[in-house]
């Protein structure tokens, strides 16, 4: 299990991390040269420095070895490596937060002295949680760190404020989310290095050979589908409850045109075959949080067209010399972790 959610992990990070939550794709810098000693990149007026790429990168890093353990960095995925990958994503995020700043100043959005006050608080609290190594090797100042978290603070605003008055209105069956139990047949595994392997076509086949006996077995009168699941499913969940594009199309469209205790024939999508049975066609309370979830996305549209019209018409510069020769930090002594956390416990939007 460990292997799986390392492998998964590493697919997930070569998606670049947009920041926020917020859609659209990320800030891309153009390569040029003509910066500061410690400068690593500048959209337009905004200058990120090495010191505030390395407080991101190893917060994030000891978040990661925290859960994994530092053996996490010595897996890639395709030749690139997690390490990689997560500078990317430090990239790409801290780019867009300073971008979406410029956007909240183009907007005339500002923060309020309440939530100045709260920052400055937050600023404070995270730098006493630094020991004298952390501070001394990360180059972290208690200023630097307040302006941080209000570039975080005022790109949580603008976006607020882009949005504010998108509220369409979703319909039960838009929104409509069914729960369903299934038997899962693996048609693939997982290796020691935490890839995954496809079947051959003989062990595919002794797969589907397996579907059809259990199928047999979930379509007699007196079959207690729950125990099935139990005995023969490979999958890690054996009932779902999804909306419509939450999942497969193959696995999505027999789902949907089932009745409430019907059961399906076997279906094939890519992680293997499956037997469905539907436990009820309209889930009331799932319905309600999926059409929350629809609202925030239709949302997080609008909001990425804005983003990407302004941040097309913005100079970006990126001093790829600095770049190249920022790395994980390797000592002992530096443990931070808890920068977003702090974050998130003082700053209301």
């Amino acid at each position: 299990m460990k292997q799986k959610i390392l492998s998964v992990i590493l697919m997930l990070m070569l998606a670049v991390c947009t920041g926020c939550g917020n859609g659209g794709e990320p800030t891309k810098v153009i390569l040029t040269m003509g910066f500061s000693e410690d400068e690593v990149f500048r959209i337009e007026n905004a200058s990120c420095s090495k010191q505030e790429i390395m407080l991101l990168l190893t917060n994030i890093q000891n978040q990661y070895e925290n859960i994994y353990g530092a053996e996490i960095w010595e897996k890639d995925y395709d030749g690139i490596t997690l390490e990689q990958n997560v500078k990317e994503n430090v990239l790409a995020q801290i780019s867009r937060i300073k971008t979406m700043s410029l956007l909240a100043e183009q907007y005339g959005v500002s923060l309020t002295e309440e939530q100045e006050l709260c920052l400055q608080e937050a600023a404070n609290a995270y730098y006493e949680t630094l020991n004298e190594t952390e501070i001394k090797v990360l180059g972290v100042t208690p200023e630097m760190i307040k302006e941080l978290y209000r570039e975080y603070a005022l790109a949580d605003t603008v976006y607020e404020y882009i949005i504010k008055d998108i509220n369409p209105e979703i319909s039960d069956d838009e929104a409509r989310t069914i729960t369903v139990q299934h038997i899962m047949f693996k048609t693939y595994e997982i290796d020691g290095t935490g890839q995954v392997i496809e079947y051959s076509d003989e062990n595919k086949e002794e797969a589907y050979r397996r579907a059809r006996e259990v199928l047999k077995l979930a379509k007699q009168e007196d079959s207690d589908f729950e125990e099935l699941v139990l005995m023969y499913s490979e999958g890690e969940e054996g009932t779902v409850s999804f909306g419509k594009g939450e999942t497969e199309s193959a696995f999505e469209t027999v789902a949907f045109k089932l009745e409430t205790g019907e059961i399906s024939e076997i279906i094939e999508n890519s992680d293997g075959f499956h037997i469905i049975k539907c436990i009820s066609t309209f889930d009331r309370e799932q319905t309600d949080i999926n059409k929350v979830k629809i609202v925030e996305k239709r949302k997080e549209e609008v909001f990425g067209q804005e983003y990407e019209a302004f941040a097309q018409t913005l100079n970006k510069k990126l001093n790829e010399e600095l770049w190249k020769k920022i790395s994980l930090c390797r000592n002992e002594e530096i443990v931070t972790s808890s920068f977003f956390s702090i974050y998130e416990q003082y700053y209301e939007n």
